[in-house]
């Protein structure tokens, strides 16, 4: 059993004044109630904390070695309950949080200053990585958090939605004026972009309830990451889906243009992904809270 923090504070008080009448009037008991509190205190250790005569009480060297640790434990009491009650500074907290680079770098980054701002004492340090690899580092805590639209599967991981994710099926002007992109048939004349051999991006497209037929393409490109697989697709060396927010610039700039309009592919959420059984959750909530504020750019 662990010692109990009034009995720590009466010992400390006898301590102090080494008096025992004296220690009972400071913390409102009568000489009985504080005695009874230091030999329980005494019987806990298993060992004298005073010497005491009928003139006289010291500390003995068991009680000189408690001294210095019993007023830091009741220093941290006392915290606890400023802590509790919200008041005091606040307490630093770090995080790393993982994420996809095109998002880290467009939307997380930048809302950096706000998250310290609005949740004093937070630092944020970021961790690029993939999908797959995001998770794992969470589940390992090799990471705290992570940021994404990966789907959750694992029951060790718990996660809390953020901004709703619309995806496009897009191409260069140039391309799709050259070899059109209209119909479910056009598909089978276009190379699809895509990050990997699983062809996560196209998902949201084969199985969006609009097509009456699987869209089917010619041929597929990887490119690993949304940032590389973007470029190519500027560069009219394929279609691809990908997130809207992430091309809206482009297609009101007209760098990029919708293919196949009649299909709109499905939609996803991000998630800020962490374990289940991390006490954090409320803070995560609150980060979660924060971030749903900030609009996807």
């Amino acid at each position: 059993m662990l010692p109990d923090v009034e009995n720590l504070r009466c010992f400390l008080e006898v301590a102090r004044l080494l008096n025992f009448r004296a220690a009972a009037r400071s913390v409102a008991l009568t000489p009985a109630a504080l005695s009874a509190r230091i030999k329980q205190l005494e019987e806990q250790l298993g060992t004298r904390l005073f010497a005491r005569t009928t003139r006289s009480v010291a500390l003995t060297e068991s009680g000189l070695r408690l001294l210095p640790q019993a007023q830091r434990a009741l220093e941290e009491a006392r915290r606890c309950l400023i802590v509790g009650r919200g008041e005091g500074a606040p307490i630093p907290t770090e995080l790393t949080l993982g994420t996809r680079h095109e998002l880290g770098m467009s939307w997380i980054r930048p809302m950096l200053p706000v998250l310290s701002q609005k949740h004093p004492g937070l630092t944020v340090h970021l961790y690029f990585g993939s999908g797959h690899d995001l998770l794992i580092r969470v589940r390992t805590l090799e990471i705290d958090v992570a940021v994404g639209s990966m789907r959750i599967t694992d029951s060790k991981l718990d996660s809390i939605r953020l901004h709703r994710e619309e995806y496009v099926l897009v191409g260069s002007p140039q391309l799709l004026k050259k070899n059109p992109l209209n119909t479910v048939e056009d598909a089978r004349r276009h190379t699809l972009v895509d990050a990997t051999a699983e062809l996560p991006l196209y998902g949201y497209l084969k199985d969006s309830a609009d097509a009456e037929e699987p869209v089917q393409f010619g041929s597929s490109l990887r490119m690993g990451t949304i940032a590389a697989i973007r470029e190519t697709v500027l560069a009219a060396h394929g279609v691809a889906v990908l997130p809207l927010y992430l091309v809206e610039g482009d297609l009101k700039a007209r760098r990029l243009a919708r293919a196949l309009p009649q299909v709109t592919p499905l939609h996803d959420h991000f998630r800020l992904v962490f374990r289940a059984d991390d006490p954090r959750r409320a803070l995560y909530a609150s980060i979660a809270e924060s971030m749903l504020a900030i609009p996807l750019a």
